[in-house]
């Protein structure tokens, strides 16, 4: 029997099993009896809280996401124009964000959300707020290119997870946050009169 008022603290504690455990083997081929072993928990009591792995994996990526817009919002709430979407690129490749595990999950997010529909429904809801976060930093270009650059700049974000899990591609955050900033220098230098806005 469950204890009262553990259960919050022994889902976490398999939210970070299971990030744990991507992490280390680099894919999803891991089973509830490997996560709830890291978690210090009965697999039995895994399958009470979360059902599944897929069902874990899906609480696993939302947890990763919440982390990530609680990180977003005071990021870019006093700051608007460009430096709105230099605090969301800085953010979505922190050190915090761009750890391998962290990286590891979000390829397994990639590939389960094509299969899955509760996953892809999770996907899409990531995809519209980024989209929407640039473009409130990008309002002060015209609107065909700010629609363009926003999705540039989500298009390198997700390449340089996806290379990065791959053992490709750069391995630290502050070349990430460089590789991006570049693109955006670029994308606003074609638009010399609307390059900023003054800071909210």
């Amino acid at each position: 029997m469950p204890k009262i008022g553990m259960e919050p603290i022994r889902r976490r504690a398999l939210i970070d099993a299971a990030i744990s455990a991507i992490g280390e083997r680099g894919a999803l081929n891991v089973t509830m009896s490997d996560i709830a072993g890291r978690a210090g928990v009965s697999t039995a009591l895994a399958h009470h809280y979360f059902g599944g792995k897929d069902d874990l994996l899906f609480e696993t990526m939302r947890h990763i996401l919440s982390k990530l817009g609680e990180e977003i919002r005071p990021a870019i709430a006093p700051v608007s124009g460009t430096e709105r979407v230099r605090a969301i690129i800085a953010v979505n490749l922190s050190t915090d964000q761009f750890r391998p595990e962290i990286i590891a999950a979000w390829l397994a997010f990639y590939v389960e959300a094509r299969r899955d529909a509760a996953l892809g429904r999770l996907f899409r809801i990531y995809v519209r707020r980024l989209h929407s976060d640039l473009m409130s930093g990008l309002a002060h270009l015209p609107h065909a290119s700010a629609i363009r650059t926003a999705r540039g700049i989500a298009a390198l974000i997700d390449g340089l997870y996806l290379r990065r899990a791959l053992g490709e591609g750069v391995e630290d955050s502050a070349t990430a946050i460089s590789l991006v900033e570049d693109y955006l220098d670029m994308a606003l230098a074609r638009h010399p009169s609307h390059r900023s806005l003054p800071h909210a």
